[in-house]
C-alpha cells in the first residue's frame, strides 16, 4: 500500500480520501478546513500542518481543488506561500483531480518533468455520491505508463478510468463533458417546468421523460424538480452536491477552449448565461440542478 498525500478535503475529497483509507493505503492529509481534517483524522489519516508537510515522504500526492488559481498556487507558489513541486520526492506520482483549464494542466505538467515527477490530470466525474461510492469516472491526461502505476490508486477511487490523451487531454474531457452537463440539466429543468406549469404531475412526467427519448442523466440520477426523488439535492432545499458557482466555473473553462481553437459553443453560452443569472440572484452555492427553480419562475418574472 502506499504512502499518499492528500491535498484538497472538500465535499468530493473527503469520501475520495476516505475511500483510499478503506484500501489499506496510508493517508496523510492537508485541508484549510480543520474540521475536514478531523473526519478523515477520525477514519485512520494523519493530519498534516501545511501542504508542504504533508507532501514530505509521500509516494503518491493527490491534490483536489476548486479552480486553476488554487492549483497554481499550490504547487507554484503564491504570495508568502512557496509552492509544494520543489519539495515532493523525485520518484513520486502528482495526481491532480481538480478541474482547472487544459493549459494549467500542461503547464504543470512541463513543470513537474522539469524535475523529473510523474504527473497526471485526472479530473473526476460522478458528483458526491460517486465520491462516496467509490464509482468515479477518472478522465485522465499523460503518459500512459505513469497512468498504469496509477492505475492501483485511481481505482480505489473509481470504477471507470480512461486515458484521454496527452498532457490536458483529462481536462479537456471534463470541461466538455460538464459543459454537455450543464445544457442538459438546463433543458430537463426547462422541459419539466414547463410540464407543470401545464398542470403536470412532476412525478408523472418524470416517468414519461424516462422512458421516452428525452431519457437522460438527470431524469435518471438527478432530478432537479423537488419531491421527484429521494437522495438527490433538490429532496433537501437544493443543498450539497455540485454548486452553481462550479458549474458556472467550468462552463467559462469551455468557454475559454472554444475561444483557444474558434470552436462554436452556442449552448455552451447560453447555458453559461443561465447559471451567471442564477448566479447573481444569489444561488452560487446551492447544487447547479437549482436551475429548475430560475426556470420555473413565470414569464413575467
Amino acid at each position: 500500500m502506499s504512502q499518499i498525500a492528500f491535498i484538497g478535503l472538500g465535499n468530493m475529497g473527503a469520501p475520495m480520501a476516505l475511500n483510499l483509507l478503506k484500501a489499506g493505503h496510508r493517508l496523510r492529509v492537508y485541508d484549510l478546513s480543520a474540521a475536514a481534517m478531523d473526519k478523515l483524522a477520525s477514519a485512520g489519516a494523519q493530519c498534516a500542518s501545511s501542504a508542504a508537510d504533508a507532501v514530505l515522504e509521500a509516494e503518491v500526492v493527490i491534490s483536489m481543488l476548486p479552480a486553476s488559481r488554487h492549483v497554481e498556487a499550490l504547487y507554484f507558489g503564491a504570495k508568502n506561500s512557496p509552492g509544494i513541486l520543489g519539495l515532493i520526492a523525485d520518484d513520486a506520482l502528482v495526481l491532480d483531480c481538480s478541474t482547472i483549464a487544459p493549459q494549467t494542466a500542461i503547464q504543470l505538467a512541463s513543470a513537474a518533468a522539469e524535475r523529473g515527477l510523474s504527473l497526471l490530470d485526472a479530473p473526476v466525474s460522478g458528483g458526491t455520491a460517486g465520491a462516496a461510492a467509490g464509482t468515479l469516472t477518472f478522465m485522465v491526461g499523460g503518459l500512459l505508463n505513469d497512468l498504469e502505476r496509477a492505475r492501483p490508486i485511481l481505482s480505489a477511487m473509481g470504477k471507470n478510468i480512461f486515458h484521454a490523451g496527452s498532457y490536458g487531454a483529462g481536462q479537456t474531457a471534463k470541461i466538455c463533458n460538464n459543459m454537455l452537463l450543464g445544457i442538459l440539466m438546463a433543458g430537463t429543468a426547462e422541459a419539466l417546468a414547463l410540464g407543470v406549469a401545464n398542470g403536470l404531475d412532476a412525478h408523472v412526467l418524470s416517468d414519461i421523460m424516462r422512458q421516452s427519448s428525452g431519457r437522460n442523466w438527470a431524469l435518471e440520477l438527478y432530478n432537479p424538480c423537488p419531491g421527484v426523488m429521494d437522495n438527490v439535492p433538490a429532496s433537501r432545499g437544493y443543498s450539497g452536491g455540485f454548486g452553481v458557482d462550479l458549474m458556472l466555473k467550468d462552463l467559462g473553462l469551455a468557454a475559454e477552449s472554444a475561444r483557444t481553437v474558434q470552436a462554436a459553443v452556442p449552448l455552451g453560452e447560453l447555458a453559461r448565461n443561465l447559471y451567471a443569472l442564477h448566479s447573481q440572484q444569489g444561488a452560487g452555492a446551492l447544487d447547479f440542478s437549482s436551475i429548475y427553480s430560475l426556470l420555473g419562475r413565470k414569464a413575467e418574472d
